[in-house]
């Protein structure tokens, strides 16, 4: 008699072939059980591929006792409306898994971990990945560590790459990011699943090493307010109307104009949500000035634009008829409202804020503070055109420890600092009535 044993993923067959009577008889036995996934090993990585929800739910027990997961997604964000999750990369001590939301439907085995607050989850950059798991599961961390936002505070530019991060702090030479990956493919070849691999391995020693160096810099409580706001929803909302006003359009329009520009902006996002396609596949950006200016003319001075698409004017003319028509309501009136001003420009308190970010820049410098995290460009400009925005930033906060406690009220009032230079010094301060 010759016996067989076959094992798949949750079964095993046993078969069993023997003469009887001068012929071949052939029998099995199958027994049904809970088989754990043997791990395949790439570049000896070992690994586990996830593609069934009950191997979901054994993953999920098996690192039900875990106090750290290094995680990281890739995805296509390319031509649709909805980012589409094409890979989970986890590790925790118990191993590396690389799970497939493609084929499982149900990830709340692994959105259970993200979610305990006993379970330490580190990235590097996570600010996407905890995106698309809120937008698409509703899921927020609760307990975050991230390796870019740390690094910050160890005396690295902002944002650093995880390819130099892990080259200056473990020596370890990685691939440039494999951009051309097809991450929606299947099967995934071995290049495509060696480059996953690599983006989670080096998690747990980065952890370890930054976490280390905060701490005997006491920054760690630092860098801890700055991963805070990724855990809320809040940090993740975006105003629907954001492109129209930061839109350049925008300042050389009357209140009609600006007001259809709005609405058109709205149609295309609509538009692109329902189909699930990129708003500029719905329509280009570049043809929101034609449309806009082309409105009073009419319909055929729009399709004799030789830098319009006509046929786009035949497919859509009745629809931006209809939004140029209709009138202005309270909605449109609050949205314009928001619009930003343009400030009336002062060159002294203009180089005085200039003053103050150099000031910051050289004791960030100081510190081994970035100062893209400190203080970036953008919230500069912004406290410029809104000072208030200064004690948002500024008040109980990491930074009001490290910049001290004037420096707000100098950034909120630059036009009353004083410059005073003598032959010894060179001294920046508000009167001392202004400063109480």
């Amino acid at each position: 008699m010759y016996s067989t044993l076959i094992i798949n993923d949750k079964s095993i067959f046993l078969f069993r072939f023997f003469v009887k009577q001068g012929a071949v008889v052939a029998s099995f036995t199958y027994f049904q059980e809970n088989i754990p996934k043997k791990p395949f090993v790439f570049m000896n990585i070992p690994y586990t591929f996830i593609n069934t929800y009950d191997d979901l739910v054994s993953f999920n027990k098996q690192n039900a006792d875990v106090d750290w997961l290094c995680f990281d997604t890739e995805f296509i964000g390319e031509k649709r409306f909805y980012t589409q999750l094409c890979l989970i990369q986890v590790g925790t001590e118990h191993g590396n898994f690389l799970i497939d939301p493609i084929e499982i439907d149900n990830l709340q085995p692994f959105l259970d971990l993200i979610t305990d607050p006993k379970v330490l989850v580190i990235t590097h950059a996570g600010e996407n990945d905890y995106r698309i798991l809120y937008k698409q599961y509703d899921t927020l961390p609760n307990n975050i560590f991230d390796t870019q936002i740390a690094a910050a505070f160890a005396g690295y530019n902002y944002p650093v790459s995880f390819r130099k991060l892990v080259d200056s702090e473990l020596d370890v030479k990685l691939r440039k990011s494999y951009t051309v990956a097809d991450w929606g493919k299947r099967p995934l070849d071995e290049e495509t699943i060696g480059y996953a691999l690599h983006d989670i391995i080096y998690l747990h020693e980065l952890w370890e090493r930054l976490r280390t160096r905060l701490l005997s810099n006491d920054r760690l409580h630092w860098a801890q307010e700055e991963f805070a706001p990724l855990e809320t929803a809040d940090y993740y909302y975006r105003d629907p109307d954001l492109e129209a006003l930061k839109s350049n359009l925008m300042r050389n329009l009357n209140r009609k104009e600006r007001v259809f520009l709005v609405r058109l902006f709205r149609w295309r996002r609509d538009i692109a949500e329902r189909k699930n396609k990129s708003k500029e596949m719905i329509l280009s950006s570049k043809l929101f000035g034609h449309i806009v200016r082309g409105m009073r003319s009419g319909k055929k001075a729009l399709q004799q634009n030789r830098r319009f698409p006509s046929h786009l004017a035949d497919r859509y003319w009745d629809t931006f008829q209809e939004m140029y028509q209709q009138p202005v309501t309270d909605e449109d009136m609050e949205v314009l409202g928001r619009i930003p001003r343009d400030e009336k420009s002062d060159p002294r308190s203009d180089l005085l804020m200039e003053i103050l970010y150099d000031i910051i820049k050289f004791r960030c410098l100081e510190y081994e503070v970035d100062v893209n995290m400190a203080l970036p460009r953008g919230d500069f400009k912004q406290i410029k055109a809104e000072p208030e925005h200064a004690v948002q930033l500024f008040d109980h906060s990491w930074r009001k420890e490290l910049f001290g406690d004037a420096f707000t009220e100098w950034l909120q009032h630059p036009e009353k600092l004083h410059i005073d230079i003598d032959s010894n010094q060179i001294a920046l301060h508000l009167p001392v009535q202004e400063s109480r």
